[in-house]
């Protein structure tokens, strides 16, 4: 085990930096340093010799050149029981290097600034801190690397201890180098495609930092975690604050992330009800309070053990009526102070607040899914549609009524699993139909379970009718109006299925399958 006796000390976070400095001072530790964590150091009275001394050459070019030299990177590279190596360090001069702690330039934070300038961001990439870490972490054998505050206390600990650290600690901190500097490259990576349009680049890097270790995945056999993307914008699952409840699980999280994006379709007060990543029960109404009322009687049966999510501020009258039923989730913009009294008297509900941007997306966003050893990658289903889009296909035309369910019913049936059929009537859906292997199965279970409601209710389709038996259930069960894509070879089978039982027909063009 190699005493630690030089280390090299270069961050740009400053936490925590003065206190670990003057540690190693008390511990007999030779700091060297740069810049502005150099001129720190001096100013809290912790002995430290500035880069330049040991390199005998000065920072130039803005600082942009001071730590790619031998004496540096030699310093951390040389392997020290190889011979050859060690002679060449009396050779040249260079004394070995034993602790770095070096932290990178605010690329993330320059760039998550909105009025931010191309310039200011290409100026925050940092290439002597990256090539520091990754030197240290490359001969962890002999050199620890520290890029983490978290990671301070455990260090000193250890060099008290010994006057080094462990090599598991050693490797440990190595590969946590190497992520950083990953993620560091991935978001500069990303940043440039962006402002130069590479959508889907030859080589995708992505990274997101690690928000919570969850109990278990999908079933308790399964280990999983959640991860944010480093900017993740206000108005996102990943973003909530939790005000109350137990942990969130991996099932409630993907379900509380398909209740909000759903939620998000609509300016008016909406309450969105979610089961196993599909709505189960959507209404809207003038108040919050007759929104979740539409909500529930949509389907008072799947709705219970749900998670609900709606764009408007909770309030104590509507805290009251969710109390009497069995939620697992409520995400909304907030609470009323009365309303979290009277939910937090439920021990496991979970409350996410989003704050004032709800479910905003600022910029165009990427879906990722693994298949086997690959991703898919595709962008986000964010279309949106007016009447003016829509082509009506029928002698009839949708009156104001239905054209207002229509589109409510569009915004739903975009958001359930295909194939997906959704039936609705006065602002609330009546059934909902998701995930079969055809069309025509998930009519039958839309309309079975809205029953005699769905006499003057309209349907959505998230994909067009292959055949025209879909048409016929809706005809059969009272349905009025009926918005789709089209685009069948035999659209005009369905068509003319509808001018036969007078129902209003529209074509979207748009496609909304969702696997």
């Amino acid at each position: 085990m190699n005493r630690i006796r030089r280390a090299l000390i270069s961050v740009s976070d400053k936490n925590g930096i003065v206190e670990l400095a003057q540690e190693l001072a008390r511990l007999d530790v030779e700091i060297i340093s740069t810049g502005g964590t150099c001129r720190l150091l001096q100013e809290a009275g912790v002995p430290v010799t500035g880069i330049t001394e040991v390199t005998q050459f000065p920072e130039i070019m803005d600082g942009r050149v001071k730590t790619l030299h031998p004496k540096v990177h030699g310093g951390l590279l040389a392997i020290r029981d190889k011979e050859t190596h060690q002679k060449q360090m009396k050779q040249n001069g260079i004394e070995a290097i034993d602790l770095v702690v070096v932290n990178l330039y605010p690329f993330q934070q320059t760039i998550a600034k909105p009025d931010h300038t191309y310039e200011q961001a290409i100026e925050n990439i940092d290439i002597g801190g990256p090539s520091m870490v990754r030197s240290a972490a490359k001969n962890h054998r002999f050199v620890t690397v520290v890029v983490d505050p978290a990671d301070y206390s455990a260090v000193i600990e250890q060099i008290k201890t010994s006057g080094a650290t462990d090599e598991s600690t050693r490797r440990r901190l190595a590969a946590k180098a190497f992520s950083h500097t990953a993620a560091y490259d991935a978001l500069i990576s990303g940043y440039l495609n962006q402002q130069t349009g590479q959508l889907f680049p030859d080589q995708l890097t992505v990274t997101f930092n690690k928000q919570q270790t969850l109990r278990y995945g999908e079933n308790p056999h399964q280990r999983a975690a959640f991860y944010r993307q480093p900017l993740t914008e206000p108005g996102q699952i990943a973003s909530a604050e939790q005000l109350h409840g137990k942990e969130l699980s991996y099932n409630n999280i993907n379900d509380a992330n398909a209740a909000l994006e759903l939620a998000a379709e609509f300016d008016e007060p909406v309450v969105v009800a979610v089961k196993h990543m599909n709505p189960c029960g959507v209404g809207i109404g003038q108040t919050v309070e007759e929104a979740f009322q539409k909500a529930y009687e949509a389907d008072p049966v799947s709705i219970f053990g749900g998670i609900i999510a709606t764009n408007q501020p909770v309030n104590a009258a509507t805290a009251e009526k969710m109390k009497e039923i069995f939620l697992e989730i409520i995400i909304a913009p907030s609470f009323e102070e009365e309303a979290l009294s009277i939910l937090k008297t439920k021990k496991n509900l979970r409350l996410l607040q989003l704050g004032d941007v709800f479910g905003t997306r600022t910029k165009p966003s990427l879906k990722l899914q693994t298949v086997g050893e690959g991703v898919l990658v595709q962008e986000s289903d964010i279309t949106s549609l007016q009447p003016d889009d829509c082509k009506v296909v029928t002698e009839r035309e949708p009156n104001e009524e239905e054209w207002t369910q229509l589109l409510f019913a569009w915004k739903v049936v975009k958001h359930v699993k295909s194939n997906a059929i959704v039936l609705a009537k006065d602002s609330r859906t009546l059934g909902v139909g998701a995930g079969q292997m055809n069309r025509v199965g998930s009519a039958a279970i839309a309309i079975e379970q809205a029953g005699e409601n769905s006499r003057g209710a309209v349907m959505a389709s998230d994909a067009f009718f292959p055949m025209k038996d879909t048409v016929e259930k809706a005809a059969a069960a009272g349905v009025t109006a009926i918005i789709q894509p089209g685009g069948s070879i035999r659209d005009q089978e369905s068509i003319d299925e509808a001018n036969k039982h007078g129902i209003a027909m529209v074509f979207t063009g748009i496609r909304h399958f969702k696997h």
